[in-house]
């Protein structure tokens, strides 16, 4: 019977990775096995930064599966989600052989690593439906099976489209391409949505693995914490492929403090705050005259098309306001995102784009 162990690189298989001097279970007192200094830096004056961090830090890995409902084992840590899109694909991947499949218009980041890895792309293109941009379940199951894809992505929460991908499909992604391709569950805006975690389907498919961050609702960007949820032999194959200290001791320990009860309790205020902002500015942007189609969103932003995107953009910068551009993107020559903002803010976006209507 075949594993998701399978899915990886013959010669990835049985890598042993780099062998630092904190893999080693050692005890002692004085510490002279990693050629570090033997003094704390002038500027660190909690000499916290002098010894080299955890590979991963078990605390706050121990913190993140209960957080995300896992046991510690299936989790990897990584630099923000970005780093472990690429592992997977470095992992996964045999170069000029081994295909990626992504959903455009979303998150660059899948392509970027596919194209490092010179793993051939395929694109199934979202569909814009009366209920939004949504996946094409039946294409990307014919894509990824003629083009032999091994890994697929789901962004859900979309990005920038919006919806979330319901279980049910994702499931039938997983279950049509078991043995072939990971499906890889992108849920870096999940905190903002109705639909369950993927993760509640990995019991009975090991070949889907999910994308946590610490950078949208948790508000820790610059601390660069992401995590991959999987299989926790395929989570040790990944580590071993991971760079030795991927994890600075500062961000390690803001990331605890972010995750203590007393912060949490904050951000769910936080996130209740911008779930009730994304009704509020999706129906008042909905009401303007330069607006032609604002997108349902289950994230902390909004997709918005432009009767005229480029005076759109150039208007709420003039008011102070970077937006996102996304005329560039496939299939949204016309649409910008704005990402929701305090109340004060996102009135500052209705304020400028009312310039607009004036000026009409």
């Amino acid at each position: 019977m075949s594993t998701v162990l399978d899915l990886v690189r013959d010669d990835l298989r049985d890598f042993g990775g780099y062998s630092s001097a904190r893999t080693a279970k050692l005890q002692g007192e004085i510490w002279l096995n990693a050629n570090e200094s033997a003094w704390a830096n002038p500027g660190d004056p909690a000499a916290s930064c002098r010894r080299y961090p955890d590979p991963q830090p078990q605390a706050l890995r121990e913190r993140l599966a209960g957080l995300y409902g896992c046991q510690p084992e299936q989790l990897l840590i990584g630099r923000g989600s970005d780093e472990v899109i690429d592992l997977l694909v470095r992992a996964l991947c045999v170069p000029g052989r081994d295909a990626v499949l992504y959903t455009p218009p979303v998150f660059g980041m899948y392509a970027v690593s596919a194209r490092l890895q010179n793993a051939p792309a395929l694109e199934v293109p979202l569909l814009d439906t009366e209920a939004g941009l949504v996946v094409d379940v039946d294409a990307i199951i014919a894509t990824a099976k003629q083009g032999k894809a091994k890994l697929v992505f789901l962004c859900s929460p979309s990005n920038p489209g919006g919806l979330s991908i319901p279980l049910q499909q994702v499931q039938a992604v997983a279950e049509a391409l078991r043995g072939q391709a990971l499906v890889v569950v992108d849920e870096a805006y999940a905190e903002f949505a109705d639909e369950p975690s993927a993760t509640s389907l990995m019991e009975r498919f090991d070949n889907i693995a999910v994308l946590r961050t610490l950078s949208k609702a948790h508000a820790l960007a610059a601390a660069r914490i992401g995590c991959v949820i999987a299989d926790a032999a395929l989570i040790a194959v990944l580590r071993r492929c991971q760079a030795p200290y991927p994890i600075p001791t500062p961000c390690s320990a803001l990331a605890l403090a972010g995750l203590e009860d007393a912060a949490l309790v904050q951000t769910r205020a936080r996130i209740a705050m911008v779930r009730s902002e994304r009704n509020r500015l999706r129906i008042a942007l909905s009401l303007q005259r330069c607006v032609s189609h604002v997108y349902g969103s289950d994230a902390n932003f909004l997709l918005v098309r432009f009767n005229d995107a480029e005076a759109a953009f150039q208007a709420l910068l003039k008011a102070g306001v970077v937006v996102r551009d996304q005329r560039a993107a496939p299939q949204l020559h016309d649409a910008l995102r704005i990402t929701l903002g305090t109340p004060e803010q996102n009135d500052r976006v209705l304020d400028a784009l009312a310039t607009l209507e004036l000026a009409a």
